[in-house]
């Protein structure tokens, strides 16, 4: 495990059974897969449990999974992008510097199949970008407090997709969302006009409270929105 660099994979045995072991997952922290025959998958997983108990180790399901990824500011296809061949939108069809991934992508290696459109793509003004937003904690509890009501905390992440304004005019929309455990922050994965994607933009985010849409300020930031150095390690 030592020398298990990320995206790695190594054969392994857990309890007297053959496995494989990747170092990956989708939580943007630490983390490993294993894969076993699924014959073998039930006792695999009693030996992790069991020499994990003594450790804190803890069962969690797929929305900790869900507010994991997002606070690590991972995208979800069908979600925070869609996959190009199956659009019906054209609008729709996004590229990698549109959704944070144009890290990937590089123009000086030589001639490729897009290069020219991906190079008019990088500086356009007019295009999107993914971006983190931050919601105002105060404004937010002052909202509820209009109606009466305690700030509400969802229990859950969310992927309904929340229009994003700026001085009253629509530039962008939240496609996932979710209350912080770690953070103790309401956040959200946000496209936006590339104008508006500079960290410390205020922008605001549409709030539903007692079936009625309003509005709380939203602040622009990097992502990832946790990013403890001990997933890049060793």
């Amino acid at each position: 495990f030592e020398n298990l660099k990320f995206f790695g994979v190594t054969a392994a045995s857990l309890e007297g059974h053959e496995v494989w072991i990747s170092r990956t997952g989708y939580t943007g922290d630490l983390g490993y897969e294993v894969w076993v025959d699924n014959k073998r998958a039930l006792e695999i997983w009693d030996a992790i449990i069991a020499a994990g108990r003594p450790h804190g180790l803890a069962p969690a399901g797929l929305d900790a999974l869900d507010m994991t990824r997002i606070e690590a500011g991972y995208i979800m296809l069908g979600v925070d992008y869609f996959s190009a061949p199956r659009v019906v939108l054209e609008t729709r069809r996004s590229s990698p510097f549109e959704i944070g991934l144009g890290w990937l992508v590089h123009l000086e290696r030589g001639p490729f199949v897009g290069e020219a459109a991906l190079g008019r793509e990088k500086s356009d003004e007019k295009g999107w970008r993914l971006v983190g937003l931050e919601l105002d904690w105060d404004e937010l509890e002052s909202l509820y407090d209009s109606y009466g009501l305690p700030a509400g905390l969802p229990a859950e992440a969310r992927r309904d997709p929340l229009p994003v304004y700026d001085d009253g005019k629509q530039i962008g929309q939240a496609t996932s969302h979710t209350w912080s455990p770690i953070l103790k922050k309401s956040i959200a994965l946000a496209s936006v006009r590339t104008p508006y994607a500079r960290p410390g933009t205020a922008l605001q985010i549409e709030h539903t409270v007692e079936f009625e849409r309003r509005r709380v300020e939203a602040l622009v930031v990097k992502t990832p929105f946790f990013d403890p150095p001990r997933k890049r390690t060793p």
